[in-house]
């Protein structure tokens, strides 16, 4: 959040998607590898189709839609693979703030016309468009192979 905000400020709001395509799984990429893990931002109102969630997420994705749908808390998960060799780790991720509404809120209200051209230019497929503060935006998918578990232990 601390990088797409000095991107902000760097390049304005059209600049700091452009940042965020070329560098946003790049960035998430380098972290996991930093630590043994894969980490996945996921969404079923994804702007980037690298960010559907594979079939071991869409379940976990579905209880957080649920939850927010009936005003439960959306607590973080932890969930073993049926094979026992990966923990998944889950967490929501939701609209904190107006900021995040640049690029996320109304079209035509929060997303400024040029905003709006770079993002579909950039994400033909966007669906991560129309949300309001606090609505959830997706969830945090770490992967943790056991044996990095045990690495660590």
């Amino acid at each position: 959040m601390g990088t797409l905000k000095t991107a902000m400020e760097e390049r304005g709001v059209a600049g700091a998607v452009e940042f965020s395509n070329i560098n946003a799984l790049p960035m998430l990429k380098e972290l996991g590898n930093k630590h043994g893990v894969n980490i996945r931002r996921v969404s079923n109102d994804f702007r980037n189709p690298a960010d559907i969630p594979n079939n071991d997420e869409q379940p976990l994705l579905e209880a957080y839609e649920y939850n927010e749908k009936n005003n439960f808390e959306n607590a973080p998960n932890i969930q073993k693979s049926p094979d026992g060799k990966v923990l998944l780790y889950t967490k929501a991720i939701t609209i904190p703030g107006r900021l995040c509404l640049n690029c996320h809120g109304e079209p035509g209200k929060d997303i400024n016309k040029e905003v709006l051209d770079k993002i579909d230019g950039l994400y033909p497929e966007d669906k991560a468009r129309g949300h309001q503060e606090g609505d959830l935006r997706g969830m945090w998918s770490i992967a943790i192979p056991q044996k990095a578990v045990v690495n660590r232990l």
